[in-house]
């Protein structure tokens, strides 16, 4: 059976690490590390992702400001107050909570963030620095980075010689996926919907990482015995057995024949999905360290 990759445990060595260096940041500069949230609308999902995410920004010590906007906000309005969170100096990360309102740009309102306060990394200038090989000064997405992180304790930081595939290229997770195991030396395929016998692709990679949106696609005969499996997914399947209407929560890979192949993989809940949150207090922290002049800590 395959080794489960807790993401659980390796995000809360990340939060850990976090509290501990942000305390540092505190005593030592008297800055303390401040994440402004932006959420425009009642999308009641978009409403937990904020709330969890303020939580643990507190939770690290860390001064947490949301801005609760109107569905009806204007583009005008949200720019400007991207703006001022740009220019205030307490405030070190900002995020703007997605999906937009329709009549909002979000491509426009991204851009609009700082590239040295978008811990979400979707700003052209750490795009651009990611897909260049500039890690250190880059912000990198949160799902990838956390992603990364896990694969790091399971394989180590050199993957030279590792065959790895891609499954997605979205710009939220696949595409940095791709440059993130690119500048870790592995040899990567980055596949989607167009790609020709997806599974005989998948039967090559020592690394796989599915980021489809589709229940449960990846399965036992789609994996290379022994590969390790990172899992992106989360989807939502009706399970009769709990009850009427009750429904559960799997990934893009079915873990039960995973687990029988791989050598290692990460579950769903409990794998990837910490490691996204956690990776956000990573990225703010060291925004902080680096608007203070501090080389920032590495995680």
């Amino acid at each position: 059976m395959a080794v489960t990759i807790n993401g659980k445990e390796t995000a809360e060595d990340v939060v850990s690490k976090v509290k501990a260096s942000a305390a540092d940041l505190i005593d030592t500069s008297g800055v303390t590390p401040g994440i402004a949230v932006v959420i425009v609308g009642e999308d009641p999902a978009s409403q937990v992702y904020v709330a969890s995410k303020g939580r643990k920004a507190r939770e690290c010590g860390f001064h947490s400001v949301q801005h609760t906007l109107p569905e009806d906000t204007s583009e005008y309005d949200l720019v400007a107050l991207v703006e001022s969170l740009n220019a205030d100096p307490l405030i070190h990360g900002i995020l703007v909570q997605l999906p937009l309102p329709k009549h909002i740009d979000s491509g426009l309102i991204i851009q609009t963030i700082s590239p040295d306060k978008d811990v979400d990394g979707f700003h052209f200038v750490n795009v651009g620095k990611l897909g260049t090989g500039e890690i250190e000064t880059a912000f990198v997405p949160c799902t990838p980075a956390g992603s990364m992180l896990l694969l790091e304790r399971i394989l180590g930081r050199d993957l030279a010689g590792l065959n790895a595939v891609v499954i997605g290229r979205s710009n939220i997770v696949g595409k940095p996926m791709f440059n993130l195991l690119l500048a870790h030396n592995a040899t990567v395929t980055i596949a989607h919907s167009k790609t020709r016998d997806l599974a005989a692709l998948c039967r090559t990679a020592d690394i796989l990482v599915a980021a489809v949106g589709r229940p449960q696609m990846v399965k036992a005969d789609w994996i290379k015995p022994g590969a390790t499996v990172i899992d992106v997914g989360i989807n939502r399947i009706p399970a009769p057995e709990k009850g009427e209407g009750k429904t559960r929560l799997v990934g893009d890979v079915d873990f039960a024949e995973a687990a029988t192949v791989a050598g290692a993989v990460t579950p769903v809940p409990g794998g990837v999905g910490p490691m996204t949150i956690a990776m956000l207090m990573a990225n703010t922290l060291v925004a902080a360290y680096r608007s203070a002049g501090k080389a920032p800590p590495r995680f």
